[in-house]
């Protein structure tokens, strides 16, 4: 044929523009359009409500076969063979949904890992798509204001993405190197972000001195910081760092909540790097959040920086149906103190004194 295309070239090079074209028009139309006016066609609601009819369908599909078969459909979690009944000191998982004893069993990783249990129908199900993003917004009179700090829980980089849909941030954090620190220093280049060496993190009172610049200049952005120092995995709020509330700023707390029943959006740094996180979160089925803007919260007389911390992590963690926990988050990567490991201990050694008090007395 030589530099001549065949009738049927053709036909396939008009179909893939006329396909093209389609999409592109589509996507311009209801999604492009409607965001950048704050519209909504209730497109994205029924994308949800679908898949969780198709998640619901295909769960009950499943569990018949197994149960047909005899078959373990999900891995069992049990706990220690001591554990105590009725144990007050336990947490919801928010991935297998099960109730965890945390005393009993002393695992420190329980909120930095799902190892604790199998996949759920939510994790089960995986399709290579683009995946929709959905944020629910309350209360949003509350949003940070110049001149103040908002603090909040974390679980994933994109974090930082959520909450810049609906405002604008000026982030702290360490320098990194590969694809995070390319993202960092374009994102400098917009706004006065504050970057630290890693040498530089260790000397509170420079970071101290730098945040407290910043916030004294009423026309520079709300500092975006994360007091927790790393990803937990969405169903707990661990130890907040103190140096965001030595300041003396006024806080705006934020909770974030993500949906475990569409993805996980937790990231476990130590099992997956950054690009591959990226994509299995854009492979999910969705990424449904909610992000609740709490009231602005000042230290009160009398209160030191570790209580104020410990006041605004309790907020947050009442608002977004997180437990609220002591632990520091720096767990899930180092040894666990043999100080955490006694206190864990004199904790179990009481529940079960007094279970056997009330055992004795019945």
């Amino acid at each position: 044929m030589g530099p001549f295309m065949s009738p049927f070239n053709n036909l396939l090079c008009m179909l893939l523009g006329i396909s093209f074209t389609v999409w592109f028009t589509l996507l311009l139309v209801f999604i492009i359009v409607p965001a950048i006016f704050g519209l909504s066609f209730g497109i994205r609601r029924l994308y949800m409500k679908t898949l969780l009819k198709v998640f619901e369908w295909a769960t009950v599909r499943m569990e018949r076969g197994a149960k047909e078969k005899n078959h373990l459909l999900y891995k069992p979690y049990s706990l220690n063979s001591t554990c105590v009944s009725g144990c007050v000191n336990t947490v919801h998982c928010y991935t297998c949904g099960k109730m965890i004893c945390c005393s009993c069993c002393m695992t420190f990783d329980l909120f930095t890992t799902n190892s604790h249990c199998s996949a759920s129908p939510a994790t089960i199900y995986t399709l290579c798509s683009q995946t929709p993003l959905f944020v629910f917004l309350w209360d949003s009179e509350n949003k940070p204001k110049n001149g103040g700090i908002c603090v909040a829980n974390h679980t994933s980089p994109i974090d930082v993405i959520i909450l810049a849909s609906d405002g604008c941030y000026a982030m702290v954090g360490q320098i990194h190197g590969g694809l995070m620190g390319l993202i960092q220093r374009s994102m400098v280049k917009a706004c006065p972000h504050i970057w630290f060496e890693r040498s530089e993190v260790k000397d509170r009172h420079l970071v101290a001195k730098r945040l407290s610049d910043h916030v004294k200049d009423k026309s520079k952005l709300p500092i975006l910081i994360f007091p927790e120092g790393t990803c937990i995995n969405n169903t707990s709020v661990m130890m907040f760092k103190k140096g965001s509330f030595e300041i003396g700023s006024t806080v705006y707390p934020v909770a974030i909540k993500y949906d475990p029943r569409f993805g996980e959006a937790f990231w476990n740094s130590s099992k997956f790097g950054m690009v591959n996180y990226l994509l299995r979160m854009m492979s999910s089925w969705a990424i449904v959040c909610s992000v609740w803007y709490l009231p602005p919260m000042s230290r009160q007389e009398g209160e030191d920086a570790v209580q104020f911390a410990n006041r605004v992590k309790a907020a947050i963690a009442r608002q977004g149906g997180l437990v609220d926990l002591l632990w520091d988050g720096g767990l899930k990567r180092g040894k666990v103190k043999d100080t955490f490991k006694e206190e864990q201990q004199k904790l179990y050694s009481k529940i079960l004194v007094g279970t056997q008090e009330v055992r004795s007395r019945s």
